[in-house]
């Protein structure tokens, strides 16, 4: 195989239809762009939920030392805690819960706030200014008054939180966002594999004489198919470079440099969701310009 002759296919191949790669590399950058914004806001999502729980939970915090709160004259004492663990297990409306104790809780404080905040003399806050906490996931969303009004007022209990009012808006805002971007980049995917396909279907016509010399000649189909194949891949790569561009500089200027300090409160993504989302979109982008270009070099090449 003459590897001289494919690259030199290739070149004359992107420059011929100049304007169809380009049209095909701006509307794979825009579509990947916007699978890997959705991909990062289900993860932001995720990371939230983690934080704060989600809409089937409510949490019941327990008596701290010296807590201002006048229900907790005391800290919560194992006998407390054992009484309230059995009402929250033996209530139908619960489907499971868990005990995050104050060491637990002071690392996600740490996660949320940068642990240089908490270090030395002047420390915010230490494990032990940290409560308690029973994590409580709810059978039904709609089904709450019955465990809400058994655990309040129990000895031992410090204050009890609805997550549904304090994550449920945020949650359903993410979430209006995430399948907004992932909608409109499913329309943009379709409109991307038609620009593949018409570039492909194009690509071969002007090439019908030239493919059928080679077939009388007894080029086999993998060797002339290949430049086809390369196009496609150095199509998706530059689609795949720009999306990541773009996706780097949202992470840096928008999240990194902007809403952490503005919105300090919300664990925001970081790297490792950035990583993830650019493994989607490394994966995604390929596979939208190989599988129509496979397909269709099938059909087109037969002459």
């Amino acid at each position: 195989m003459q590897l001289r002759y494919v690259f030199s296919e290739l070149g004359q191949g992107l420059r011929r239809n100049l304007s169809m790669h380009l049209a095909v590399i701006l509307t794979l950058f825009v579509s990947l762009t916007l699978v890997g914004l959705g991909v990062l806001l289900n993860q932001q999502a995720v990371k939230a939920g983690d934080q704060w729980g989600n809409e089937l939970q409510v949490t019941v915090f327990l008596c701290r030392d010296n807590d201002e709160n006048p229900a907790c004259p005391t800290e919560v004492t194992d006998a407390q805690q054992q009484a309230i663990e059995k009402v929250v297990e033996e209530n139908p409306e619960v489907a499971s819960w868990y005990v995050e104790s104050k060491e637990e809780a002071f690392s996600k404080v740490k996660e949320l706030f940068g642990p240089e905040r908490f270090e030395g003399r002047n420390a915010a806050a230490t494990a032990d200014d940290m409560a308690k906490s029973i994590w409580i996931t709810l059978e039904d969303p709609d089904e709450y008054q019955g465990i809400l009004s058994a655990v309040r007022g129990l000895d031992g209990v410090g204050s009890v939180r609805d997550q549904r009012a304090v994550v449920g808006p945020i949650l359903r805002g993410i979430e209006a966002m995430q399948w907004g971007a992932l909608a409109i980049a499913a329309f943009l995917v379709v409109a991307a594999l038609l620009l593949v396909a018409n570039t492909i279907r194009l690509a071969a016509l002007a090439r019908r004489k030239e493919i059928g010399i080679m077939r009388l000649v007894g080029a086999s189909t993998v060797y002339i198919a290949l430049p086809f194949l390369l196009e496609a891949v150095v199509t998706a790569l530059i689609g795949v470079g720009l999306t990541g561009a773009a996706i780097g500089a949202f992470m840096w200027f928008g999240v990194n440099q902007s809403l952490t300090d503005f919105v300090g409160f919300i664990p925001w993504v970081g790297l490792e969701e950035f990583i993830y989302a650019m493994g989607v979109v490394a994966v995604l982008g390929p596979v939208l310009t190989l599988l129509p270009t496979l397909v269709l070099t099938r059909k087109y090449l037969k002459v």
